[in-house]
């Protein structure tokens, strides 16, 4: 179909199934669920640029309409459900991965904001269904999703749309299991990401020769994980071992620089070795003696100049390593440049550097961050991550990019995952997640972890401080950030 003149889109793609999927079956459910979630972003996209009856809109409308009446009649049904991150087609779970991640993310932000959590196709659809749905999905009322479904239904009811049924997000128990694996699937990828990197920063310190296959392979592991249940991952980065503060920093800058490398659109080769980077980003450290790294006290002149030495002795271990032709040179310029600032100044001090990487801009964000919330042998009180979020963002002499900052900000929400903070309700609770609608950005996902007397529990209980009650009044509010170990709490036992 031709566009409108001047209006500057492109026809609309239409997606087709691969003859190795025709024969039906669960290739055929996700290659069509795929062209199903493609289809829906489109129409989407296309109804939130122009009025409903422009010819851009009516053919995406009218490509999502032949899509899902061609599932739902081979496969005799058509449901569309989300839960937590993950989105599943007629119960087969579709794989996340770079190509898609800004069309699941745009549809689990509008399906959640609405307070749907599942979608069935009864019958054939018209244009008009579909434009009844996606336009509340764009412009939802109420002030909670739980409102807004409401709000959907009776929307359903008025304008007379038979065609679909829709749910509120409700966990089954495969869903329960696969969030489950999951989870089991992160804190390995966690361990064995932190006893490689021991390995890996011993061998150096020794002189010996490091295995980079396995941390590759480890490396590797983090981005899939990453890819498929980001939320896990961070979580653990709560754990902030203090013994092994060497390992489990590496490891954590590695995690948060992948996640938040995935939310500026990096490419899973550009992901790799952003990964790499972080995780060798300290290796220099490897050769300065370990009484000047852990030393509780102030440094004298000698010392700070052996730390300040760790960025170019990085450098020069990586360029020594047996494979070191295997090693990605932007991952190498990354230990050398993590702790300049935006301006070049910081150290080491270098008169060729005009402008720091942009994989060394997101290391020295996640290194930063990670330094300031965990306890080391000279910083005997972490800062709370909402403080040292707010530091990064709002003190230019930190010299941190601050593109980059506002991408970690939109990943870890005001109230980064961790933080510990105290209700309203005189309740105590650690920050579980971001709040998937952007708007509600300051009421995350939080996890109650006492009564209102103080008395500690565990695992404690997930909610969302968005909820109102009868009101229309927020349940619970936070009324300030707060240091966990004065009320005797370990904020990650309660993600391992």
């Amino acid at each position: 179909m031709n566009n409108p003149p001047g209006s500057g889109a492109r026809p609309t793609q239409r997606f087709t199934v691969s003859q190795a999927a025709q024969a039906g079956g669960e290739g055929f459910v996700r290659e069509m669920g795929r062209n199903l979630i493609l289809a829906m972003y489109g129409a989407l996209k296309s109804l939130r640029m122009y009025p409903a009856e422009n010819a851009v809109v009516q053919s995406a409308l009218g490509e999502l309409v032949r899509v899902a009446e061609e599932m739902r009649v081979t496969e005799g049904e058509l449901e569309f459900r989300v839960a937590g991150e993950f989105i599943f087609v007629n119960s087969t779970r579709l794989r996340l991965d770079l190509d898609n991640y800004t069309t699941f993310s745009y549809l689990l932000t509008h399906f959640r904001s609405a307070g749907v959590g599942d979608l069935k196709i009864l019958g054939a659809t018209s244009l008009r269904d579909w434009t009844v749905l996606l336009s509340f999905l764009l412009k939802p009322m109420g002030d909670t999703p739980a409102d807004r479904y409401q709000q959907l239904l009776a929307r359903f009811e008025m304008t007379n749309v038979p065609s679909f049924e829709i749910s509120p997000p409700i966990e089954s128990e495969d869903e329960q299991k696969s969030r489950s694996e999951s989870r089991e699937s992160a804190k390995r990828t966690y361990s064995e990401s932190v006893a490689a990197t021991k390995d890996v920063m011993n061998s150096v310190r020794m002189g010996q020769s490091p295995n980079l296959k396995k941390v590759k392979r480890v490396v590797q592991g983090i981005v899939d994980q990453i890819l498929s249940d980001e939320a896990s991952l961070v979580g653990l980065t709560t754990i902030r071992d203090y013994d092994d503060y060497t390992f489990t920093h590496s490891v954590n800058v590695c995690i948060f620089s992948v996640a938040l490398g995935r939310r500026i659109g990096l490419s899973r080769l550009q992901l790799y070795d952003l990964g790499l980077g972080a995780l060798f980003h300290d290796i220099g450290k490897s050769r300065v003696p370990s009484e000047v790294i852990n030393k509780p006290g102030q440094l004298n002149e000698d010392e700070w100049r052996m730390i300040a030495s760790h960025p170019w002795m990085g450098l020069l271990a990586l360029f020594q390593l047996k494979e070191a032709t295997e090693f990605p040179y932007r991952a190498m310029r990354v230990a050398y440049e993590h702790h300049m600032k935006r301006d070049v100044s910081g150290y080491p001090r270098s008169l060729r550097t005009k402008s720091i990487g942009m994989f060394s801009r997101i290391v020295a964000c996640a290194d930063a961050f990670d330094a300031a919330t965990s306890r080391r042998s000279y910083q005997s009180e972490p800062l709370s991550p909402a403080s040292v979020l707010a530091e990064l963002r709002d003190n230019a002499r930190r010299g941190q990019d601050q593109v980059i900052v506002k991408a970690f900000v939109s990943l870890l929400g005001i109230y980064p995952v961790g933080t510990f903070v105290v209700l309203d309700t005189f309740e105590l609770a650690i920050v579980h997640s971001v709040n998937p609608d952007p708007a509600l950005v300051s009421r995350p996902i939080v996890l109650i972890v006492s009564d209102d007397l103080g008395n500690v529990r565990h695992p404690g209980d997930v909610v969302s401080l968005a909820e109102k009650d009868e009101a229309g009044t927020h349940r619970r509010t936070i009324i300030k950030t707060a240091d966990p170990e004065r009320y005797g709490v370990r904020v990650g036992d309660y993600f391992l």
